[in-house]
């Protein structure tokens, strides 16, 4: 398996996965990477360095104190979140403020749940004790990414 740090023409930094570094050359000839948050397909490979597996036997090094992310690391970590919402939720769309009402009053089956809902619904949702969340999602994970 081959990690490449890619980017798209607008520098958004982005993780691509693939087989090998040939499956990486065929993929872009045909045009089939695109930027998970603009959706170009100009994308060019980053400078990385190589991950090296060392043997379980050697000693641990001591652990410096955690580093904050880094933009590229924040992005992944932003992109994983929404995908897991996107794979453990319904989509309900304009319904949302509504199937939240007859979930939160047990009126249909409690789950998970997202859609869209004004800021007067998702006031009056609120107000009800309905604890929603506002989370714009890139359109690129609306999509099945491979």
């Amino acid at each position: 398996m081959k990690v490449f740090n890619l980017a798209c023409e607008h520098d958004h930094a982005f993780e691509g996965w693939f087989a090998s570094a040939e499956d990486y050359d065929s993929q872009l000839a045909r045009g089939l990477l695109e930027c998970p948050t603009c959706a170009s397909r100009t994308i060019r490979k980053l400078l990385s360095a190589p991950r090296l597996n060392l043997s379980a036997q050697s000693a641990p090094e001591p652990s410096a104190p955690a580093k904050p992310a880094t933009p590229e690391q924040a992005q992944a970590m932003l992109f994983k979140l929404a995908r897991h919402i996107m794979a453990n939720t319904e989509d309900v769309g304009a319904r949302f403020a509504e199937e939240a009402r007859r979930i939160h009053y047990k009126e249909a089956p409690e789950r998970g749940i997202r859609g869209q809902a004004s800021a007067e619904e998702a006031r009056e949702l609120a107000e009800e004790g309905i604890e929603v969340m506002a989370l714009p999602l890139p359109a690129a994970v609306k999509e099945p990414l491979q």
